[in-house]
């Protein structure tokens, strides 16, 4: 494990995010902003929205030193970017710059998907820069070849921390380079309702059961899809239900246009983005998430915080917070046969659905801090040294 330099005592945040602002920006956004407040030096690497985004110009007022990476990548470089770092390029060579002006004590890596890139993390090692690892999401479809696992088996333990944000996609991620991490640990996302939120339970008019798909409109990913094709089958044609889809993202036109082709129009609706979740939960009663790759969303941890029931294929980390059959119901596959499976599962036990609900509210509460950001603020003061003395 890298020992702490001596140097300046200050952290640096790099965020992998090039498009969007994600669930997976806000624990690192959220604990830089804390840690300025008790008086230490901050930077962030992050991508250069145009015009700024609303949350980057958060972390400016609140006194982080943000630079912005150059906005503009052609598809092809977008695509360039994940799978190669070049020392002479976009992004290689932003966070070289900023890491060679600040000279922080401790960088902290934030990647939306599994793992940073391996030359960031070489460069660090090179430069004797102590860093940690956040990696957000991971998927089986992603192996590295033999030379890269071998790069991330050599580089890995030199990371004072490997965080991930389930048990799940942390053994996934051993069994892809090949190895177990001893530094590794999992780490929680902070969420967005009150920790001791009772919204009452919504009743539809119609007696209705009303699901809610909550998520980025992006079924690659969130398998909005498997969950439309589901619903579409004729079991459910003569149900009384409603699904709400909240989000926004690159497919919605297309996702729309499967709700058209699948005669779902009367029963399927696009809310859009809404920044209150409680909202959302004060009108719906079921969380559906079909996700195909996940890490563990925070939208299950609102869902079950306020006490609804949520329906979810068993992936990444989502079997560490429902029980099956008892706090929720799980899907063995993303596929719609097994969506198919758990819906019915859920069905001929709505009736119980208050119940459950409560029961999942009770199982989340012992799971999740109350403060998941405050923990996190202390674990990088405890690695990064920034604050002895003070602790």
């Amino acid at each position: 494990m890298m020992k702490l330099k001596n140097n300046k005592k200050s952290i640096l945040f790099v965020s992998s995010l090039w498009d969007r602002w994600g669930g997976s920006e806000e624990l690192w956004s959220q604990t830089a902003l804390k840690l300025v407040a008790q008086g230490c030096a901050v930077s962030a690497s992050v991508h250069g929205f145009s015009p700024v985004q609303n949350r980057v110009a958060d972390l400016i007022r609140g006194g982080i030193d943000v630079w912005p990476r150059a906005p503009q990548f052609s598809l092809w470089m977008r695509a360039r970017q994940k799978l190669t770092f070049r020392q002479d390029g976009i992004m290689g060579a932003e966070v070289r710059k900023v890491i060679d002006k600040k000279s922080p004590s401790l960088i902290v890596f934030s990647d939306g998907g599994i793992i940073p890139l391996i030359e960031f993390l070489e460069l660090c090692v090179a430069k004797r820069v102590p860093f940690v690892t956040i990696g957000n999401a991971n998927t089986e479809n992603w192996w590295p070849e033999d030379e890269l696992a071998e790069r991330y088996r050599k580089i890995l333990p030199a990371a004072l921390r490997c965080f991930f944000v389930s048990r799940a996609n942390l053994r996934l991620f051993e069994k892809q380079i090949g190895c177990e991490l001893a530094n590794a640990e999992v780490i929680r996302n902070p969420f967005g309702v009150n920790f001791h939120a009772s919204p009452p339970w919504p009743m539809s008019t119609e007696g209705e059961v009303l699901f809610a798909c909550v998520g980025r409109l992006h079924p690659i990913s969130k398998g909005q899809d498997i969950l439309l094709e589901a619903l579409a089958t004729s079991v459910w044609a003569n149900r009384k239900w409603r699904l709400t889809l909240y989000g926004d993202g690159p497919m919605k036109n297309s996702l729309q246009r499967l709700v058209q082709r699948l005669g779902l129009n009367d029963r399927v609706f696009f809310a859009g983005h809404v920044a209150a979740m409680e909202d959302i939960w004060a009108l719906n009663q079921i969380l559906v998430m079909p996700s195909r790759c996940e890490g563990l969303p925070i939208v299950m941890v609102e869902a079950m915080l306020c006490g609804r029931v949520v329906i979810a294929t068993d992936v990444a980390g989502h079997s560490e917070i429902v029980e099956d059959g008892i706090t929720g119901f799980l899907a063995e596959a993303p596929t719609v046969p097994s969506m198919l499976k758990a819906l019915e599962r859920f069905w001929v036990r709505r009736t119980e659905s208050e119940h459950i609900g409560r029961l999942a509210q009770e199982r989340i509460r012992r799971i999740i801090p109350q403060d998941p950001v405050a923990k996190f603020t202390d674990k990088l003061k405890e690695l990064s040294g920034a604050f002895q003395g003070k602790v």
